[in-house]
């Protein structure tokens, strides 16, 4: 299988064409700072080619989750050193996900302060506080555009960080109707100053937090993720297709290490352009896919040359020998929903690999 062959993403030797996405777990101990056993979930699961760690916060502003690690303070880096040192014990390679939420947060997370957004736009949806309570989100506050090279500037930091703690590199959440896609989107984005109205304008500051990670680790070991169609918490764009066509141009021009995009092996569906083909010719460096991919799609795709490498989510968390079970065509572990998000070892570390 492709899927299971070496790739060379940049100057990293690759074991296969896998991915481990980025998965939310809410295991965080106090100080935000990563569970002792995530070292043993990462390093369970480092026969991916590349693991994407959970989104991690670049500042306490951008924490919209309970329990969710943050990349801004000594003891931070600290606790995530020893999960990149387990990891490479084992031969596996890690970038972290960078991560601002802006308006998908609560008061409750920012000392009664509401969240931050491009703009003062209502949105809907619910979250849980640090308490694990139910809130409706609210009406976020939108950035004053002084405001906004210093959100890039902790962008940088968390990119430095990252380094300190011994990352292979990093992945810059973009999707997911968090920060980056609140600019980038014409549904959440009604700024009239330089970080607004036109295209050029909405992608002014996604660009500028790339430049400054960039700045960190040079383009090759910075990645990008996208999600053209979410609609979640109220996101919208008026032409996703001329609006992410355009962001990946300009990423494909910085010479990104690789670009994720968020979407349905059969396409986005209800009659929309699938994006996937269309962002493909776009971008000139490894292009990688998520959404529900399984050992055939995943092979299909890399086989047609419709993708590089092919990112996995639920089926890495709940089996961590999945290059593996591909190979010997075995049957999968099922993913238990009730254990995704906080607790123990219970539906994070235990699940068995084969034999």
């Amino acid at each position: 299988m492709k899927l299971l062959s070496p790739y060379t993403l940049g100057s990293l030797e690759l074991s296969n064409h896998m991915s481990m996405s980025a998965l939310t777990r809410c295991r965080a101990i106090e100080g935000n700072v990563p569970t002792p056993l995530a070292a043993t979930y990462y390093s369970q699961r480092a026969s991916a080619g590349l693991i994407i760690t959970e989104a991690t916060q670049v500042t306490p502003m951008g924490q919209g989750y309970p329990n969710t690690p943050g990349i801004y303070s000594d003891e931070q880096v600290q606790g995530w050193k020893k999960i990149t040192d387990a990891v490479h014990q084992v031969g596996g390679k890690i970038f972290m996900q960078l991560w601002h939420v802006g308006r998908v947060s609560l008061p409750d997370y920012h000392g009664g302060q509401l969240p931050v957004s491009a703009s003062a736009l209502p949105v809907s949806g619910h979250l849980h506080t640090p308490k694990f309570e139910q809130k409706d989100l609210v009406t976020p506050r939108a950035l004053e555009t002084s405001e906004i090279p210093q959100v890039a500037a902790q962008f940088k930091k968390g990119a430095e960080n990252t380094k300190a703690a011994g990352f292979d590199g990093v992945e810059i959440h973009g999707a997911n109707g968090y920060l980056l896609e609140q600019f980038t989107e014409s549904g959440s984005n009604h700024r009239t100053d330089a970080y607004g109205g036109s295209l050029e304008n909405r992608l002014r500051f996604p660009l500028e937090v790339v430049d400054a990670v960039i700045s960190v680790w040079g383009a090759e070991r910075v990645g990008y993720r996208i999600s053209p169609y979410f609609d979640g918490y109220s996101a919208s764009d008026a032409n996703p297709v001329e609006t992410y066509t355009a962001l990946v141009k300009e990423l494909d021009q910085r010479k990104l290490g690789y670009l994720c995009v968020k979407e349905a092996p059969n396409g986005p569906g209800n009659g929309k352009t699938a994006l996937i083909p269309i962002l493909r010719k776009e971008f000139h460096q490894t292009y990688m896919v998520n959404m529900g991919y399984d050992a055939q799609s995943g092979e299909t795709i890399l086989e047609s040359g419709g993708a590089d490498m092919v990112c996995y989510g639920k089926l890495f968390l709940a089996n961590p020998d999945l290059p593996e079970r591909f190979k010997q065509k075995a049957p999968l572990n099922q993913p238990d929903p009730t254990t995704f998000y906080g607790g123990g070892e219970k539906g994070y570390t235990d699940y068995p690999k084969l034999g």
